[in-house]
């Protein structure tokens, strides 16, 4: 049977992170602070990893992304993708901050890896640097690049657009999917940095991010499936794609159909939750498979309506963004 919530809504894509490791610091993400790391036997293993996306996998789970921190930097990763392709799964992508990727590309193609999202937050070298707070801007422009010389184009290059911070680059973004030819996808900044800084005046709205890029180059809406957290759109004179994903102004929780998997093999229902469903455990002390299937079940059955996110009593998750797992 099809692994259903009790809003009715289908659980079929699943996000996998392997890692809260992270060789960037980006500003809307991470304290620039030192951070202690989970130690790595609190961390799901590879074998685990695999089982349980086995186990959903005949649940119906047809989209897996693996996800991090920065996947890149745990050893091992092309091995995991060929063995998740291997389980069935359907749709494999990952996201990643870029700067390993030009070097790694061509052996997470061969791994079998379908599409990817590369997050790309300035074009501004010397903002790239501030943000991430980083000296890496050449490598990702070099990963981009790669990526779209590959079957694993077109890319899907990520901007998490901040108030203050490169609102003002939408333009170019813009062109630069255009001169490119791939797919820039502008994120609204969500309630997760590790300052606890954001507001909503720092939202860049999607409807504002559309009508300054439309008011330069007209755009076509293309066809997009309702669970989909991007709407799509075209340029209607040329090349290249942008996509706009709206969770603070246009909640599409009502669509929802993700599982969210943390390093340390937690299972979130939502990227907002309150709770973090312990399935490690599970792995661990000797379950079947049909043990944590009806445990996955349970779980699934309380997953939120939605993120209340524009609600008064909102109160933001107690992991941030790079300990969930995008």
């Amino acid at each position: 049977m099809p692994l259903t919530d009790k809003f009715g809504r289908q659980i079929t894509d699943l996000r996998v992170s392997v890692t809260d490791r992270c060789n960037f610091r980006c500003v809307y993400c991470r304290s620039a602070d030192p951070e202690k790391h989970m130690p790595a036997h609190n961390l799901l293993a590879w074998e685990e990893y695999e089982r349980l996306v086995g186990i959903l996998v005949g649940m119906g789970i047809q989209k897996v992304r693996v996800t991090g921190g920065e996947p890149l930097v745990r050893p091992g990763v092309e091995d995991f993708l060929a063995r998740l392709k291997v389980l069935g799964v359907q749709d494999l992508s990952m996201t990643t901050n870029g700067y390993m990727l030009a070097e790694r590309c061509d052996r997470l193609v061969a791994a079998g890896l379908g599409r990817i999202n590369i997050s790309l937050d300035s074009l501004d070298p010397g903002r790239f640097e501030r943000i991430t707070r980083t000296k890496t801007f050449d490598d990702v422009i070099a990963g981009i690049d790669a990526a779209q010389a590959s079957p694993l184009r077109p890319v899907k290059v990520n901007a998490v657009l901040v108030r203050g911070i490169n609102d003002d680059e939408v333009e170019a973004f813009a062109e630069f999917a255009r001169d490119r030819d791939l797919i820039m996808r502008f994120i609204e900044f969500m309630p997760l940095d590790a300052d606890h800084s954001w507001t909503r005046d720092m939202v860049v709205s999607a409807a504002e991010t559309y009508t300054r890029i439309s008011a330069r180059w007209p755009l076509l809406p293309l066809m997009h499936e309702p669970s989909e957290t991007a709407r799509k759109y075209r340029f209607a004179d040329g090349r290249g794609q942008i996509g706009l994903i709206a969770p603070v102004t246009q909640p599409f929780c009502g669509h929802c159909s993700r599982l969210r998997l943390t390093a340390d093999g937690k299972l979130r229902t939502c990227l907002f939750s309150k709770t973090d469903h312990d399935i490690k455990s599970w792995l661990r002390s000797g379950a079947t498979d049909r043990e944590i299937g009806d445990e996955i079940v349970s779980i699934v059955s309380q997953k939120e309506k939605g993120h209340r996110i524009n609600e008064p009593d909102f109160v933001p998750p107690s992991r941030t963004m790079v300990y969930i797992g995008g």
